[in-house]
């Protein structure tokens, strides 16, 4: 097995680089040779990982998840923080004590070697059919040697690292509090092309059925026997009531280094025989038991909170205080997540708080013990002084910079700008441009137009060569032909999306100075537009760096002719308003499908009204709020496919 994973990793490695970064770091005869190699042994050993590459795994969409009676209910576990609860529940029996993954569970069914079915726990009784994701997790086997029924549970996770990738790439209000919402979120999506993207793992920690396998009565023979099928199997230890202690203290020493997240460790007997006499409550399983980490609390004093803009402009609070010692090390410091967090803690500087390390690993603020409050909400952002405002997300208020071009923000700005429905620049990944920026190749988006100077030093860049520089040269001087929505669109002014950009553009005839000069109240006129997108639209126009970028960009560019633009720019959506409900099958989000009708002209709102003209909702029979209004206020409700054959076909 372990042969097999280096296999599948070396492999998958030099895949990447030949296919996503037109660069090869393995021969053809060594790659023919390794794939090989793994294709014997997976013969050999039955076992097939989902994630090799021998595997064609076609991507799948569905349209809902099937909900699933589990034939065993999952339990909750019983829990405790104290270590001589852990000494009395074994007294004279062997434990076995693991991790316990804080992500999502999930229940595998194999029948004749295969995968059959991976169901979510739910709410122990029914859960949810996610087969179609299970088959795309990095290290799930497809097909083990076992030919008879196997039922086992485990723990779909997503490690902090990931996490932390991934948050960063997802548009503004989708990222995710924490792995383990992420995890459920992706296990649960209806496109597999996802669950694959964001490299899910799964850690078996039960094996609930093995027909005719003699265990010898050992929980411990079983976790084995599964290793041996191929299962990546929970950290676990065997221990008794005179060693449970330790084995504690082992699995508290290694929370810092983990790359996942773990809230306790649990702890079950390892007699398969004693386990089942023990039966259950009507809560909880008698054979098991969770220990919880008791979270060491420390009183302090709020020194300050201090503002931190993100790369996405998203500015986050941070409480400093005097320092305290916890869980083996010196804080000063804990994130305060958001506006509305910070509103509720009403924190005032010189309050005494409460903090803790939430999992030992994350400092919080558990309780604010004086609330004197007023800790101002900044109007300006600390790093480049631009404009901030409030923005509600799915986790509640956040502060966000309005400057697209902070230097926070430069990065996510700049692929922004080089996106499809932008200047369309192609081999400018946001790992590139990282590149780039780092180097000072790039510093605002019209250095874009003039890489060619860096020559040299972008050939010697690793994932470079002669034909990727080429490409991209290109792929540059094809952009530098746009048309002036598009451009504007590019420009990230904030609140302004194509569909915007092109009514701007339409109203002043595609005349940029027309749109340079216009006043608030002229932009406030156009049909669709609102205080706010005016005001964004006036306020960059008359900012002196962003004008200086405009004119050194217009230097570079060429914009269409109007006619061309008219004529190609059909807008079949034009001053029609959409409302997006509940999951969706043809597009991978909502946020997709958002896009695709701003594409067309059209414009999507949160919140059905009499403007609305169509309810996008799969489940057209449903009794939701937004299907009841509209039903009330006679608007079409439509699933995706009647959308699409109605307006996009």
């Amino acid at each position: 097995m372990d042969r097999m994973k280096e296999l599948i990793d070396k492999l998958n490695q030099a895949a990447f680089a030949y296919y996503q970064q037109d660069k090869e770091i393995m021969s053809d005869y060594i790659y023919d040779k390794l794939y090989d190699e793994l294709l014997a042994l997976e013969k050999q050993t039955g076992i097939v990982l989902a994630n090799s590459p021998t595997q064609n795994v076609g991507y799948t969409v569905l349209s809902n998840l099937i909900k699933i009676q589990h034939e065993v209910p999952i339990l909750s576990l019983d829990k405790t923080k104290d270590t001589e609860k852990l000494k009395h529940f074994l007294e004279d029996q062997k434990g076995i004590l693991s991790w316990k993954l804080d992500g999502l569970t999930i229940v595998l069914t194999y029948k004749n070697g295969q995968l059959e079915q991976a169901v979510t726990r739910g709410n122990g009784s029914v859960g949810e059919d996610v087969t179609h994701n299970a088959r795309v997790f990095q290290n799930i086997p497809l097909k083990i040697p076992y030919q008879k029924e196997l039922v086992i549970r485990g723990e779909g996770i997503i490690s902090f690292s990931e996490f932390q990738k991934i948050n960063e790439a997802l548009e503004e209000g989708e990222s995710y509090k924490n792995p383990r919402n992420l995890c459920s979120g992706t296990v649960r999506q209806l496109n597999s092309e996802i669950a694959a993207k964001r490299n899910v793992l799964f850690y078996a920690f039960t094996l609930a059925k093995a027909e005719e396998i003699d265990f010898e009565d050992s929980k411990q023979k079983q976790l084995d026997w599964l290793t041996k099928m191929g299962f990546s199997v929970v950290e676990h230890y065997a221990v008794t009531a005179d060693t449970v202690e330790e084995r504690v203290h082992f699995f508290q020493n290694k929370i810092e280094k983990n790359d996942f997240a773990s809230d306790g460790l649990v702890l079950t007997y390892d007699s398969i025989s004693y386990s089942e006499g023990l039966g259950s409550t009507s809560k909880f399983p008698r054979d098991s038991i969770a220990f919880k980490w008791a979270d060491e609390m420390a009183e302090t004093t709020l020194l300050e909170v201090i503002w931190n803009t993100s790369r996405t402009g998203l500015i986050n609070p941070i409480a400093v205080f005097e320092p305290v010692e916890l869980e083996g090390s010196t804080v000063s410091r804990a994130s305060v997540h958001n506006v509305s967090i910070l509103e509720e803690l009403q924190l005032g500087i010189g309050d005494k708080i409460k903090v803790y390390k939430a999992n030992m690993i994350i400092p919080q603020i558990a309780e604010n013990i004086t609330k004197k409050g007023g800790i101002e909400i900044p109007k300006h952002c600390f790093v480049c002084g631009g404009e901030t405002e409030i923005r509600t997300l799915k986790d509640g208020k956040a502060l966000y910079c309005t400057n697209p071009n902070c230097k926070a923000q430069l990065i996510r700005s700049l692929a922004h700008f080089v996106s499809r429905d932008a200047m369309n620049i192609e081999g400018l990944s946001e790992e590139t441009l990282k590149k780039f920026v780092e180097k000072k190749l790039i510093q605002n988006y019209t250095d874009i137009f003039a890489l060619e100077q860096y020559e040299n030093v972008i050939k010697e860049m690793e994932g470079f060569g002669e034909r990727s520089y080429e490409k991209l040269m290109e792929s540059i001087s094809k952009s530098k032909n746009v048309s002036l929505p598009n451009f504007i669109y590019a420009l990230g002014i904030n609140h302004v999306g194509l569909s915007n950009a092109k009514l701007l553009c339409k109203n002043f005839e595609y005349d940029l100075e027309k749109i340079k000069q216009a006043k608030e109240e002229e932009l406030i006129a156009i049909d669709g537009f609102g205080e706010i997108i005016a005001h964004s639209i006036y306020q960059y126009f008359q900012d002196e760096k962003d004008m200086q970028l405009l004119q050194k960009a217009l230097s570079y560019i060429v914009f269409e002719a109007p006619e061309a633009i008219e004529a190609k720019d059909n807008l079949p959506l034009e001053n029609l308003r959409f409302v997006i409900t509940g999951d969706l099958n043809h597009f991978s989000n909502r946020k997709q499908l958002q896009q695709e009708i701003e594409r067309l002209g059209g414009k999507v709102t949160g919140s059905v009204t009499k403007k609305t003209n169509c309810l996008i909702n799969n489940d057209t029979l449903s009794e939701s709020s937004k299907n009841k209004k509209a039903k009330e206020l006679g608007i079409t409700v439509l699933n995706e496919e009647e959308f699409i054959k109605q307006y996009l076909s």
